[in-house]
């Protein structure tokens, strides 16, 4: 299978070079480049996207449609919103809220939710899921409160736990979701705590390498499920 993958920073890149080594080749396309593997059986593709929605929906695009990926993957670091979400803990996402996401004052529809979808929280493919957990137990199912924003105070976190549910927080996982499940591309989304509840800016930056580390193991992990 053709996999996309999404990365946001250069850390999680590094962290998967130490893994699967040396790409077989890369190549620029649309502002992005694109380093290409082969590993557990698939063909990968994959880009860092930069952070934030914006830049992580368009490198979903691109991967669909000059790469015609049938899947997506994407893995990095997150913020926990729980106490219980320790640093470089991973986990698999089963659905995402865009918590800044607001349309009610025009159309009367709830706060994080789109018009187009049952409820705020935007599912990932199951099949998906289960199969990530299947090869890693140890890998919690979690709601993942995506927004343009770091959040580094603790207040906000313990918000969008109070509000949606969610465990873990970051900057990219609605822009990808929205765009691949327009095209009909399912999504896995795997990730690994960098700041904990109170922790902020400081703490992610200081764990970055051990956390993304820890996602890229989890990952790969899933992804020799898959193959089989």
């Amino acid at each position: 299978m053709k996999i996309g993958m999404i990365v946001a920073m250069t850390d999680e890149v590094g962290a998967l070079l130490k893994k699967i080594g040396t790409p077989l080749s890369t190549e620029s396309f649309g502002g992005f480049d694109v380093r290409k593997y082969s590993a557990a059986g698939h063909e990968l593709f994959v880009v860092k996207s930069g952070v934030g929605e914006i830049y992580a929906a368009g490198a979903a695009q691109m991967l669909i449609t000059k790469y015609s990926v049938g899947m997506i993957v994407n893995f990095g670091i997150c913020g926990g919103l729980t106490d219980d979400m320790s640093l470089r803990r991973a986990v698999v996402v089963e659905s995402v809220v865009h918590y800044d996401f607001d349309t009610s004052a025009f159309d009367g529809c709830e706060p994080a939710r789109y018009p187009d979808y049952p409820s705020a929280y935007i599912p990932t493919a199951k099949a998906l899921v289960d199969a990530a957990v299947a090869a890693d137990p140890s890998l919690e199912r979690v709601i993942c409160a995506s927004g343009d924003k770091f959040v580094d105070d603790p207040k906000k976190k313990k918000e969008l736990n109070r509000l949606y549910g969610a465990k873990i927080c970051e900057m990219e996982a609605a822009g990808i979701l929205l765009t691949a499940d327009r095209a009909g591309i399912p999504v896995l989304m795997i990730k690994a705590v960098s700041d904990s509840v109170t922790g902020g800016a400081e703490e992610a930056a200081a764990m970055v390498n051990e956390a993304a580390e820890s996602c890229v193991s989890a990952m790969l992990r899933a992804l020799e499920v898959l193959g089989e």
